[in-house]
Formats: structure tokens, sequence, C-alpha cells
């Protein structure tokens, strides 16, 4: 059974990611397959819009291949892991510039590389199953795939949070941070997509789209503005810490336990990279800046460790180095996004 199904029927250029039992994670085969076929329907009459989704019942993909990264590190082929990165984020911008409506069908988990490859496009879905996240950090990773660029767009400081911390969103919570434009419950899903197929050509998807829509529920996220906006908005993640600590609720505390567990060094960069992103002209921009960083990080032991704890062996006990944020180097942030990697 073939990892990608790209096809053609009713006007759509459909892309299904086949890989149901890891949760459609992305091969590097994958990636080259989504943007021959985007491609190739480029110019083609037949085809009105793409339409991307997941294979089975979990959800869109839970992210890139990362055991498959970790081996490149433990063999010295980090030059495999910067062509993967490469070829992904350049995805990302074909994407975010297609010319055609490109909808992603963003159900369940959606995380890290299904972010990548949908919420970059013109008509994102989330449904009552979405979980979105970018949760790099949990792996001595920082946001990636357009990530730092999107988390540095949404609302007050509710990008650093969600970054810096790798949070979940519901469907709800993607609306309200930008991740996602329309809120379709599961069970109109098989119909919207008949509407789409039925009106490819002389309608207009987005209409389609919000005739099957509705309102999301409140976000939670948005009702913890408050004390995110107030921690979030420090100069430092040390600072940010001191902040959560020092206010009152358990959600602040959580927050706390959660982001003084991950590496120093990934929130470090992460946070310096995601500031950084909010000064930057375009995606594309974001993306130069994100592979600088991915192949800087790539040579240090946090990102094999962290794959190592989370995915491997999972244990969560991670030994990261430096092990405190107090003996992270005042320069790191600043070497890492400066980073020039190696050309092919």
């Amino acid at each position: 059974m073939d990892d990608l199904d790209t096809r053609v029927a009713d006007g759509i250029g459909r892309i299904t990611l086949n890989r149901p039992r890891v949760l459609n994670a992305l091969t590097h085969e994958m990636i080259r397959g989504i943007d021959e076929a985007l491609e190739r329907w480029r110019s083609d009459p037949e085809v009105a819009m793409v339409l991307i989704d997941g294979a089975g019942d979990r959800g869109l993909c839970a992210g890139g291949d990362i055991r498959g990264l970790r081996q490149h590190a433990l063999d010295g082929r980090n030059d495999l892991s910067r062509r993967f990165w490469r070829d992904e984020y350049e995805l990302c911008a074909t994407i975010d510039e297609y010319p055609k409506p490109y909808i992603a069908l963003m159900t369940g988990i959606t995380m890290g590389g299904g972010v990548g490859v949908s919420a970059h496009g013109s008509i994102r879905i989330v449904t009552e199953s979405s979980r979105v996240a970018m949760p790099e950090t949990r792996i001595g990773f920082s946001p990636d795939v357009g990530g730092t660029w999107l988390l540095a767009h949404a609302p007050g400081e509710l990008g650093t949070y969600l970054g810096l911390n790798g949070q979940t969103m519901s469907g709800a919570d993607a609306v309200a941070c930008g991740f996602a434009d329309h809120y379709v419950p599961s069970d109109r899903l098989p119909r919207l997509l008949e509407a789409l197929g039925e009106q490819a050509v002389s309608g207009s998807p987005t209409d389609v789209v919000l005739s099957f829509s509705e309102a999301p529920p409140a976000s939670t996220l948005e009702a913890e503005r408050e004390w995110i906006d107030r921690c979030y908005s420090a100069d430092s993640v040390s600072e940010i810490l001191e902040r959560l600590r020092a206010e009152s609720g358990s959600e602040a505390a959580d927050a706390a336990d959660e982001l003084g567990a991950l590496s120093p060094m990934a929130v470090t960069v992460a946070l310096a990279a995601l500031r950084r992103a909010r000064g930057l002209g375009s995606l594309r921009e974001a993306l130069a800046q994100e592979y600088r960083t991915s192949a800087w990080l790539a040579e240090q032991p946090d990102l094999a460790e962290g794959i190592r704890a989370q995915v491997v062996d999972k244990d969560r006990s991670p030994k990261w180095l430096p092990s405190r944020l107090a003996t992270v180097p005042p320069s790191l942030a600043a070497t890492a996004l400066g980073h020039r990697p190696p050309r092919h």
C-alpha cells in the first residue's frame, strides 16, 4: 500500500496521507510526492481545487518521521535531515503560494509536520476531534514548518505559550489562534466532500464550506489569555518561569512545571525564533530562519536525546545538555538563528 494516495475526481485533486498505523507520519518520499502532485495539478484544467486529508480515524498527521531524524544524528548523517527539511519547508511555501484553493481537513491529531501541510492552506477546516500542536520543544527542537510564523501571529502571547510549552489546541483554539478558518462538525464532512465535488467547477469552495460550518465553541486558550499574556511577554525563559511561579492559579503553576522540564537549549532558541519571526516579512523568511535553526539543533545532543526519551525508549526522562537555563550561554540563540548550514 502506498504511503501517499493522490488522485483526481470531480474537479478535486485529492491527497491522502496513508500511514495510519503511525498516524500518517511524513517521510521524505511523501513530501516529494505531495510536491509532485501539486506541480502536476497547478495548470491542470481538470483540477479546480486541492484537498488533503489523512487515512484512518486518528488524525491528519502526527508530524515528521522523527525516528529517522534521530538515526541520521546517530549515524553522523545530518545532511539527510537537512535535505528532508529543505524539501519540507519548500513544500510549506508552495502550499502558501498555491494558485488554486488548497483545502485541509485538520481532523484529529494534526501536529508538527501535519501543521506544515495543512495550516498554510487557503481553506483550513477543524472539527470537534481536532488536536493541533507544535510540540517540538518536547523533543529538544524548535517549532518549524512555518510554525514560528503562525505562532508569532497568534493573539497576544498565546503563540509564545503554545510554542514554548508544546501545548495542544482544540479545534476552537486553532480557529482563535489563526491556525484554522472553519469549524465543521465531523458528521457533516462526508456531505461537505460531496458538495465540493458537485460545485468544484462552478462554485466557490469557501462558500461551500461556509454552508457546512458553524461557530466554534468558546476557546479555552482565549479565556486564559490574561495570565498567559502577563507571563509569556517576558524577555527570557527564566523571567517567564519567574512570572509563572508568582501567579496564584494552578494553570500557571502547571505551565511552569511543563516549561521547566523541557530542554533549556530548545526553549531558549524557540523563544528567540518566535520573537524574531514577528518582525519578518513573509512565511518564506520565517522558513529560511527555521532551516538555519533546525540545522544547528540537529548538531546538538538534545534532539536525539529528546526523541529517545519520548518516542524510542519512552521513559520520559531526557538528560538535557545543558541541564539548566542558568548554564545556557548568552550567545546560544543568536548562534542558532544565524547558523549557515553547509550546502549540498
